[in-house]
């Protein structure tokens, strides 16, 4: 058994180290071909008082004098000593500005991953076991609109009514401005976490519901399910002891799977409402045309999603025995 779990370590790891590859090559490729010009991004309104003199500085500093091919063969060298090069428009590494970014987006992303889950997977059970009932159909309603819904509309929405109209959440921001990070009360950063994560939970929900009300129709449907309600069995207990064991896997899946979802959410999501997390640092960089730091963050969140599927892999032997007593067979 302990063979098998080695083997498919290794299959895994070298899965992730070419998608890493073709990753850096796709994204530096894109990005270099770009028609914005980093040097007018960088120097912005001033542009015009810059003379040829100094765009060279500035393209010698950065190193965008180099050809493309020079630019990625520096880059991977850097990349293989674990640096991932230094952002032109944060004046800092990219590891750091990706360390601290993300671990803003993070309690964003936690609360609004474990909501979208725990929501879904209830109102999915929920309405597999009520089909055809109104609260079938209201769960459906909103489970598909919420589906066809942009996450940013949903997040003006969600600003509009909460922020200006009620005035119980605030406008934008991670904490209140003008207060120094040190003196930022945990309900203060519940506070600014509100909307944003609600934003990202509220379309998270529907596609695990909707799945969840499928795949729990099919096991009440099924001939073992028949037999176990002419022995007298109730609702629950069907549910418990044998539609929750065939819905549990389905709906992880889709759950580590909603990973590249929440990083594609909290893009536009942190737009919105102005969240400085790793989202809005992947649009300022796109904006500015900053190679190192949109190809690191692209970087990252490959090797993030990647985990978090790598982590469902290994929790469905946990979850279902049969997983494991299959591969050690």
């Amino acid at each position: 058994m302990q063979l098998g779990i080695a083997a498919f370590m290794l299959r895994k790891l070298l899965r992730l180290a070419l998608l890493l590859i073709a990753v850096a090559i796709f994204s530096f490729v894109l990005i270099s071909l770009s028609p914005i010009d980093p040097i007018d991004a960088y120097v912005g309104a001033d542009m015009l008082q810059i003379s040829p003199e100094q765009r060279d500085i500035i393209a010698q500093r950065w190193g965008l004098d180099q050809p493309m091919m020079t630019r990625f063969i520096l880059w991977l060298r850097q990349l293989a000593s674990g640096n991932l090069g230094t952002s032109i428009i944060f004046n800092q590494p990219v590891s750091t500005v990706i360390g601290s970014r993300f671990q803003t987006s993070l309690q964003m992303l936690a609360i609004a991953w474990l909501l979208s889950g725990a929501l879904g997977l209830a109102m999915g059970v929920v309405a597999g076991a009520r089909a055809g009932s109104w609260l079938d159909r209201a769960i459906r309603f909103y489970a598909y609109t919420l589906a066809a819904s942009p996450t940013f509309w949903v997040a003006l929405l969600l600003l509009l009514v909460f922020s200006v109209s009620l005035k119980i959440t605030p406008i934008c921001c991670a904490t209140p401005p003008g207060v120094l990070t040190k003196d930022v009360t945990v309900w203060q950063r519940l506070h600014h976490l509100i909307l944003p994560a609600a934003t990202l939970s509220l379309i998270g929900v529907a596609n695990i519901a909707l799945h969840t009300r499928q795949k729990l129709i099919e096991v009440l449907n099924s001939d073992y399910v028949l037999f176990a309600r002419a022995q007298g069995e109730s609702l629950v207990g069907i549910i418990r002891h044998h539609g929750l064991r065939n819905i549990i896997l389905p709906a992880l899946t889709l759950q580590f799977a909603s990973l590249s979802e929440l990083f594609g959410g909290s893009v536009l999501a942190e737009q919105v409402f102005s969240y400085p997390g790793l989202g809005k640092a992947t649009v300022e960089a796109a904006l500015r045309s900053d190679v190192p730091l949109l190809v690191g963050i692209v970087f990252f969140s490959a090797l993030f999603v990647y985990t978090g599927n790598l982590i469902a892999d290994l929790t469905y032997q946990i979850v279902d025995p049969r997983i494991r007593i299959g591969k050690s067979s």
